[in-house]
This record gives structure tokens, sequence and C-alpha cells, in this order.
């Protein structure tokens, strides 16, 4: 009996966990996973209760993108897994870190198909494809080589998730004999000195050179920024890049690669140097082709395998984006930077706004009035038309305080649950969650989680009863409108009923009232904007 066990596998766990710093779990317990709750008050860690397993994940994401800390997951066998591999696949596109813990069947019983309580076939190999890697914990003693195997990965390869499952014949075994290791944190990998001369010299001949820089560079910005200045070249970040460079340096295109321009800029640039991207098609837009680059292309990724994806490049320099971007700036310390090239941005993004139609106009007073209130805001966001116009336009003053799930997997639902995981991240912190009303039903539920923990968290609701974007796509190819005009339901009322305050907003500047109020609350605001009141703002 489990009792009987001075320490059970799960409750070393637990410790193991505390050990590697973390402090925040995300789970609902259940049958299978009781053993790994039996530890959890000797230690730190703070347990937070979603209402959905996917839910859980979300959070864990948004928790991880804005303080680069894992966040654990407690997850049930079966359905607990195939609830939060939506999750997951989130994070493995975006390279998002997130350790998810699972129990399983007994080791004598899987792949019997004995109808076991949430049996699968395979649960590990079910999140193979959305993991680092899935190991199922044979015997307590693997458990901290394998634990080690997932902070190597967290902290020095690509982040992505890591799925560890404990057989429940192994969750309830002894550990009593284990030793908690010695924590040792793995580097990540520097650039050759002979890769960086040769950048060096290629961005030295530049004459009109591009830099791109991708979420894999957030976390070298004052490189980034001294590189471009050095340089004197026109900048693009990616949507995940925002925040690299201020956004009102003079060289900053915004994340418009999408846009007619900056293609042609990157398609005519001599060197194109793109650091921590993997030019996916969420970043181009170009749904039917590959970004068109016709001079020398230096690409940097801390995965070998980024570096030849969707563009072949020149030069490839697999490294860490600071550490190879710091060499480059010694390497081109005497380099005299370009002087035509601010009048040249400035002429671009005025270019740039002028191809914003007026309903992205209208998007676009929308979130610069969300900035206004509060310029230090994360705003978390969904798959939804304002928010894809925010990613064109939107320059927050810091990396991380814009992202959405527009990226990459592309899932809706994203935007509740990962603005909570980032407010409980940064209590003190403005956060607010963007979505649309399609969106908002994939997991509506998780508002009794923010109203339990008592989040003062905005959430701002773009109502216009329909799936917008895929009805106008379905529009622009003469495609019948089928299954995307849906029926909403009075989302004001139901935010109450969740605990919410909840009020429309009928104006831009009752939205900045509103707004204001939301920061100050002891609890969520459920903000309404209905979209065909607003596109007259």
């Amino acid at each position: 009996m489990p009792n009987a066990i001075a320490k059970t596998c799960g409750e070393y766990l637990v410790e193991l966990l505390a050990a590697y710093g973390v402090d925040t779990v995300f789970g609902i317990p259940g049958v299978h996973t009781v053993e790994l709750y039996r530890g959890l008050p000797n230690t730190h860690i703070t347990h937070i209760t979603p209402r959905h397993e996917q839910g859980a994940g979300f959070m864990a994401d948004g928790y991880a993108r804005t303080t680069g800390k894992i966040a654990a997951c407690f997850i049930i066998t079966g359905p607990g897994m195939t609830n939060i591999a939506t999750a997951m696949g989130q994070a493995y596109a975006d390279s998002i870190p997130m350790l998810v813990i699972s129990a399983v069947n007994g080791r004598h019983e899987l792949a019997l198909g004995a109808g076991r309580l949430h049996e699968l076939p395979s649960q590990r190999n079910l999140l193979a494809g959305v993991s680092a890697f899935s190991h199922t914990l044979l015997r307590p003693d693997e458990l901290n080589e394998v634990m080690a195997r997932a902070f190597a990965i967290f902290n020095s390869a690509r982040p992505r998730p890591v799925h560890i499952e404990l057989p429940l014949d192994v969750i309830t075994a002894s550990a009593a004999h284990l030793k908690l290791p010695i924590i040792t944190k793995s580097s990540r990998p520097a650039p050759s000195p002979d890769a960086i001369q040769q950048a060096a010299q290629l961005l030295a001949q530049a004459q009109n050179p591009l830099l791109l820089f991708g979420g894999g560079a957030a976390q070298a910005a004052s490189a980034a920024q001294a590189l471009t200045e050095r340089l004197g070249a026109l900048t693009v970040t990616t949507i995940n890049g925002k925040g690299i460079l201020p956004p009102a340096h003079p060289l900053l295109l915004g994340s418009t690669l999408p846009q007619p321009p900056v293609l042609d800029l990157l398609r005519d640039a001599d060197v194109v140097l793109a650091v921590g991207t993997e030019l996916g098609e969420t970043d181009t837009l170009l749904f039917d082709s590959k970004p068109d680059i016709t001079g020398q292309l230096i690409r940097i990724d801390l995965d070998p395998e980024q570096l030849y994806r969707n563009a072949a490049p020149t030069l490839a320099i697999t490294s860490d984006a600071r550490l190879a971007l710091e060499a480059l700036n010694i390497a081109l310390a005497d380099h005299q930077p370009l002087t035509h090239t601010a009048t040249q941005a400035q002429q671009l993004r005025e270019q740039l706004q002028s191809l914003l139609s007026p309903t992205q106009q209208v998007h676009q007073r929308v979130i610069a009035q969300m900035r206004a209130v509060k310029p230090e805001t994360i705003i978390v966001g969904d798959q939804n038309q304002p928010v894809y116009t925010g990613n064109l336009t939107d320059e927050p003053d810091t990396t991380h305080a814009w992202f959405n799930s527009s990226t990459g997997y592309g899932t809706l639902g994203y935007a509740l649950p990962a603005a909570i995981g980032a407010k409980i991240a940064h209590p003190d912190c403005p956060v607010l969650s963007l979505i649309g009303d399609g969106g908002f039903q994939f997991t509506l539920p998780e508002l009794a989680t923010a109203v339990e923990q008592g989040l003062a968290l905005p959430i701002v609701v773009w109502n216009n009863q329909c799936y917008g974007e895929i009805k106008r796509y379905m529009q622009d190819r003469d495609i019948p409108t089928i299954g995307v005009d849906i029926y909403t339901p009075d989302l004001l009322t139901i935010a109450r009923g969740y605990g919410c305050y909840a009020v429309r907003a009928e104006s831009l500047s009752d939205l900045q009232a509103q707004l204001e109020l939301a920061y100050q609350a002891d609890k969520p605001t459920l903000i309404e904007i209905n979209e065909a009141q607003a596109l007259h703002w």
C-alpha cells in the first residue's frame, strides 16, 4: 500500500521538480495521478487547477513564454493526454518549453487492450509527435536521468514540450533510496569563429542588407539592436520576435514580412541575415510558395535542422542567437553603418500604413487604445481578425508582450488560458486576452480558473457571431459560407455567471475606461466589442 512506503516515486518526482526550480504546476487530479499530489505540500510548488487539460497546457505555455521558466502539467492517463495534445502542438511549433507528467496503466498492462480505465494503445507514441521526447519510466531509478535529459533540452536545445509517463505500479513504487542530484545547467552552442568571420565579411560588403529576427532571437535583443545600428541595416521581426527592437527605432519595419514591399526587400537584398526563424508560412503568409531570396542568405539558429527549412542558406551557423550576434558585433566593430536606410525605412513605413484596409485601420485603433492604457501590457491573442492586424501593426516595448496562436500550429481557444498563465507568472504586470467569440467558446470554462485565482484580467472579446476570417476566405473564393455563421450566446450573462465583471464597450474612449477599471478589479472582466458597432469607431 502506498501509505506504507517511506517515499513513493510520485512523491520523489515532486521533490525533483522543486530542485529544478519548478514553482508552478497546472493540473486536474485523477485517480491515476493522485500519487503526484502526496508530496506537493512539502514543497513551495503552487498548484493551479484548470477546467480542461487543454487549458493546463495553454496556461503552462503562457507562463513559460513570458518568464522563460518551466511550468509542469500533471495530466491523467488517456483522455487527459488527448486533451492536452493540442496545447503541446502549439508549444512544439513555437519552441516553447513545457514539462508534461502523466500516469499510464501498469507495466504489465501496456498495449494489451484489456479495457482498462483511460487505456490507449500507446499513449507515449501519441504524444511523441508533439514533444522533443516522450518517455515511459520503467523503474524509479531512471527518473533522475530522464529529468536531466528534459532540462538539457529546455536549457540548451530548441525548447519544446517533454512528456514523461509513470506506469501506475512505478508511480507508487518506493523511491526512498533515491538522492536528489546536483543540478548542473548545460550551456548553449556557440558559433564557429570561422563562420562568424565569413558572416561578418558578407555583411560588411553588403550595400542593401536586410536583418530578420525571429522568436529564437528574443533573448538577444540587446545584441540584435547593436548589430542593426552597426550595419545601418533595415530590420524586420517575425511575430514572435516583436519587441527585439524598440517600436520607434528608425530602422525597424516591424513584423511586416507578409506585406509586398517587404517581400520585395527580402528578394532584392544583397545579404539577408535570418536569426532564430524558420521563415515559415505563418511568418511570410506565402501559402503556395517559399520566400524568394536572390542574395546571400546567412542563417543562425540553435537547431541545425532549422537552418535549411524553407530557404537554403549561403552560410549556416548553428549557435545560440545571443552568442552569435555578440560575436558579429565584435567582428564588425570598425564597420561604418549605411546612412541612407533611415529615410528608406520611413518611406516604407508610410507605404505599409497605406496598405491597411479600412477594417484593419479600425483594428489598429482598437489595439492602439489597449496599448495607450498601459504600454507595458502583455497582450495574449487568439486566431481572430484584430489579432491578424495587430501582428502587422502592434510594436511593444519589450519581447513577449504580444504573442498569439496564429503563429505555427494555429489553434483556437488559446488566448484566455495562455493569458491566465502569463498573469499568474506576472501578477503585478497588466495582461490582456484578445479573442473572438468563436475561439472564446473553445476554452470559455477557464473563466472559472481566472475567478478562482482572483486575476485582474481584462478579456476582450471581438464578437461578430461568426468564424470571421474563414467566412471572408470563403467569400473571396466564391464558396458558400456554410458552417461559419454561429450562434453565440449572451457572453456577458455567462461571464457574470462565472463570477466575472462583464461590460460592453461602446466606443474607443469607453474601452479605455473599462480597461482602466478592469486592471484595478479583484477578478476578471469580460469586455465585449460588437464588431458591427466597432467598425464605425
